[in-house]
């Protein structure tokens, strides 16, 4: 699936934009752009693929994104039913690199910043304290104004920086290997396959939806998500599956059937592979 390339309304590379986001679901695609973006999920729940990394999103979730990362972040079915109350709140911030390595010329404060902003091109997802009390930054920013919304902004930079509370998001690896020219396609297939996971899916029917034969649309899924399309259908299903299992309603048995998979041989194969443990094993470490 192509990145597309957006524009974030900064008006230069000396500012923030601060966004408020409280809708009924997000609907932006699978897109990238040369700023940083930090978001807090006040409340929502879903999908996320930042570079290569599929996973969950959830409340309260606090993720900083550098430039040219690609992303979506994509609601589960029930935000998209006309008969649900459910809303999206988050807050966005877009800065750009620049903001923060020119500052100061302190080469202490440059370095700090060169190394959150390195870090950040993989995707960043942040926990314990560091994530309550930048979250807490966050949840009254937009009421301040002037120098107050800078030096708020910039007290949150400093507890991310400093923080070892974080774990990275795409791997080492991974390249922004999306050309223009592919951005509708992959993210209509990205899209589809979020929405359709759970059910059979065949290849000659996401093929087809490209246009391309299914040996075509494998070489060139694999090109520019660098997973093979059976890979990444398992790490979704697998993705939902854990989060399933964070729930004590939802049997073992009901996180293999509802996240796509019909044999759950099949499905403890794969969940081991992906996870590195069974169902089973991964429900019992959640609880202790």
């Amino acid at each position: 699936m192509k990145a597309e390339l957006i524009d974030v309304n900064l008006t230069g590379s000396n500012s923030i934009r601060i966004k408020k986001v409280n809708q009924h679901y997000l609907n932006a695609p699978f897109h990238f752009h040369s700023s940083c973006e930090l978001v807090w999920v006040e409340k929502s729940f879903g999908k996320r693929i930042v570079g290569d990394n599929i996973g969950n999103f959830k409340d309260n979730d606090l993720v900083l994104m550098g430039p040219n990362l690609p992303h979506i972040w994509r609601n589960d079915e029930m935000f998209h039913k006309s008969t649900q109350s459910r809303r999206v709140k988050a807050t966005v911030i877009y800065f750009s690199p620049t903001f923060l390595l020119n500052l100061v010329d302190d080469p202490e404060i440059t370095k700090v910043a060169n190394e959150l902003i390195r870090k950040a091109t993989r995707g960043l997802i942040f926990r314990g304290k560091c994530n309550e009390k930048v979250c807490g930054i966050l949840a009254n920013i937009e009421k301040e104004s002037g120098f107050n919304k800078i030096i708020r902004f910039l007290q949150a930079i400093e507890i991310l920086a400093t923080s070892k509370e974080y774990e990275y998001l795409a791997s080492m690896s991974f390249k922004n290997m999306y050309a223009e020219k592919d951005t509708d396609r992959l993210s209509n297939v990205y899209q589809f396959l979020m929405l359709n996971f759970s059910r059979n899916i065949d290849l000659k029917e996401i093929a087809d939806m490209c246009n391309m034969t299914s040996n075509s649309f494998c070489r060139f899924f694999k090109s520019r998500t660098q997973k093979s399309f059976t890979q990444f259908l398992n790490e979704l299903r697998i993705g939902h599956a854990c989060r399933l299992l964070q729930e004590e309603k939802y049997s073992v048995s009901d996180a293999c059937y509802k996240s796509g998979y019909n044999n759950p041989a099949n499905f403890n194969k794969f969940f081991k592979s992906i996870i590195g443990q069974t169902p089973s094993e991964y429900r019992k470490r959640l609880k202790i």
